[in-house]
């Protein structure tokens, strides 16, 4: 364990580092894990557990998540271990870039263990400021019910709720937008 003395029989642990960093195909089979497992982590009275196994049924392939990610706008948001020095995979976000100035985010998940860590909002943070060097006029996003806290703290006004059908199961979610 690494440890700093600061004074007498007093030690600190460093803290993990945190980094965002563009998608690379090597994070793919990551990706397509956390996103499962995020996805049936989810406790909410409004995610029933046949709600989750259509949202996903078993964790995508990683060409799945890889050709997803590769037509978007992606990030990995990595955690580097404080005692072990090794990076891992906590969280990614994406913003499908083939509307004219317009942006949509398509995913933000952060593993169960990191949520409410700051971590999707600095994650968006990072978006966003990628957006306005891109000269986006706005981003949008379909948020869920967990998520619309966030977009809404973020400054996103929505517009109205969207569904998504997917293996005899509604999906609901909040169609939200917000100027850049």
């Amino acid at each position: 364990m690494v440890s700093l003395r600061f004074s007498i029989g007093q030690t600190v642990t460093p803290p993990n580092t945190i980094e965002i960093v563009p998608y690379q195909s090597k994070y793919a089979r990551e990706v397509s894990e956390l996103f499962h497992i995020c996805v049936h982590n989810i406790k909410h009275e409004r995610y029933p557990p046949p709600l989750l196994d259509a949202w996903s049924q078993a964790p995508r392939s990683a060409k799945h998540w890889h050709l997803r990610l590769s037509r978007s706008q992606a990030w990995i948001i990595l955690v580097t271990d404080a005692t072990s020095f090794t990076k891992i995979c906590v969280g990614f976000i994406n913003v499908e870039t083939d509307f004219h100035h317009r942006g949509d985010i398509d995913s933000l998940y952060i593993h169960p263990d990191w949520q409410r860590q700051g971590l999707g909002e600095l994650a968006y943070c990072h978006l966003e400021s990628w957006a306005r060097l891109q000269g986006y006029s706005s981003l949008s996003v379909d948020a869920s019910y967990l998520s619309k806290g966030l977009f809404t703290k973020m400054g996103f006004t929505q517009v109205q709720r969207s569904y998504q059908q997917k293996l005899g199961q509604v999906l609901p979610s909040f169609y939200m937008i917000k100027k850049c």
